[in-house]
């Protein structure tokens, strides 16, 4: 069988998160590679976390570009193009010298790796209904677990190659590995019905306007939790290898917590999907937002070394339910035609906040000599993406009590 909530949903699901992954590294490379790249160009924490920005816009753009682009293409193109350019970014970057042009190929591999992140949850959720939490967490967990997988290799590869070496590397890893995966994704998706099934079992499709707004008012109100969430899930997930390398616990330990906290948010991002299935996606995003900002004060309470093991550990358990949300949300209040677009935005404008909370860090940091400052900045963060959560939240309870 080749239709909704069949066996070949499930193979197309473990496809999509294995291409996920792979192009994932697109996202994780840098993170890894800051304390060597400043080193080489001999530049500023905010300077390289400026490189780090440019990833993360270019990420932002890919995800709405390619969104529209698989909404009237489809995925295969989509995937094709992803790997074709994520490899020229990964084979130009290490060609540079200055961090204006190291910063430009970091958009072109931002731009590369984005079509292997919102993209593939929005073609993924046609395929589900019954499960559609739990598979659009799945497929929005292939970029965690390349957080999980990719650090330390990078981290080992750095070490005894350089950091140069390790870039031309995850260039052929892309093209080798990306492009024979593509082509498993060939089948349609199947056609949905005039009212589709949102990510609660069993519910209706309900226009954006059963919250008493426009499509593109409830769209910005998406991208405005979006920014929020990510400014405050940067600051951990950005600089924790830097942290540790300026605690003198070395680069080592960072990329350790980074893989133990994304390893526990794919924990988190499967659970969220089970919990939206269940209650629906903005309680689900209420949730995760309160959890998250609860995590980040741990990471204020004490920078011992088994204190942050802790924190990061708690961390990835607590927020990795956020960013599916969004796409739940999405498919519950749009239709199913605007899928990748919308998804695509919602989702990518979470890109945006880890630009703007990595290079804020950076800048924190440089002002005030260490990471207080910029935790402090993420919790206001994450209070406002809160916010925002409730305020949906009431809204959504006005529509049933009148439905």
């Amino acid at each position: 069988m080749s239709g909704v909530d069949s066996s070949y949903s499930w193979w197309r699901l473990a496809a999509s998160v294995t291409l996920s992954m792979v192009g994932g590294i697109g996202m994780w490379c840098l993170v890894v590679a800051l304390p060597a790249i400043q080193h080489d160009l001999g530049v500023s924490r905010a300077d390289i976390s400026f490189a780090y920005t440019m990833n993360t816009l270019g990420f932002f753009v890919g995800g709405v570009s390619w969104g529209r682009l698989v909404d009237k293409r489809g995925i295969v193109i989509t995937a094709i193009l992803s790997a074709t350019v994520l490899a020229a970014g990964f084979a130009l970057a290490p060609t540079t010298s200055s961090l204006a042009l190291f910063a430009a190929t970091q958009v072109l591999i931002g731009f590369g790796a984005a079509a292997t992140f919102a993209p593939l949850v929005a073609d993924i959720s046609h395929w589900f209904e019954k499960r559609r939490g739990v598979a659009v967490a799945i497929a929005a967990s292939g970029n965690y677990l390349a957080g999980a997988v990719w650090p330390p290799i990078i981290e080992l590869l750095i070490r005894d190659h350089g950091w140069r070496a390790t870039y031309w590397a995850a260039g052929a890893l892309c093209l080798v590995v990306m492009l024979p995966l593509a082509l498993t994704l060939r089948r349609k998706p199947p056609q949905h019905h005039a009212t589709d099934a949102g990510s609660t079992a069993g519910a209706a499709f309900y226009s954006s306007r059963s919250l008493g707004l426009s499509p593109n008012a409830l769209q910005a109100v998406l991208v405005v939790a979006g920014i929020g969430c990510c400014v405050a899930m940067s600051m951990p997930q950005v600089h924790i290898v830097a942290y540790c390398s300026d605690l003198g616990y070395g680069v080592a330990q960072g990329a350790t917590m980074l893989s133990l906290m994304l390893g526990f948010g794919i924990v988190s991002r499967i659970a969220s999907g089970w919990i939206a299935d269940k209650v629906g996606g903005v309680k689900t995003l209420l949730l995760g937002s309160t959890l998250q900002c609860i995590a980040l004060v741990f990471y204020l309470i004490d920078d011992s070394l088994n204190s942050l093991y802790l924190a990061s550990a708690l961390f990835g358990l607590f927020q990795g339910g956020i960013v599916p949300s969004y796409a739940i949300i999405v498919r519950e209040y749009f239709p199913p035609k605007e899928a990748g677009f919308r998804i695509g935005l919602a989702v990518s404008s979470t890109l945006i906040g880890m630009a703007l909370g990595g290079w804020m860090g950076g800048v924190l940091f440089d002002m005030t000599g260490s990471y207080r400052a910029a935790f402090i900045n993420g919790i206001a963060w994450n209070l406002l993406n809160g916010a925002v959560a409730w305020w949906l939240l009431m809204r959504q309870n006005r529509r049933n009590v009148y439905a």
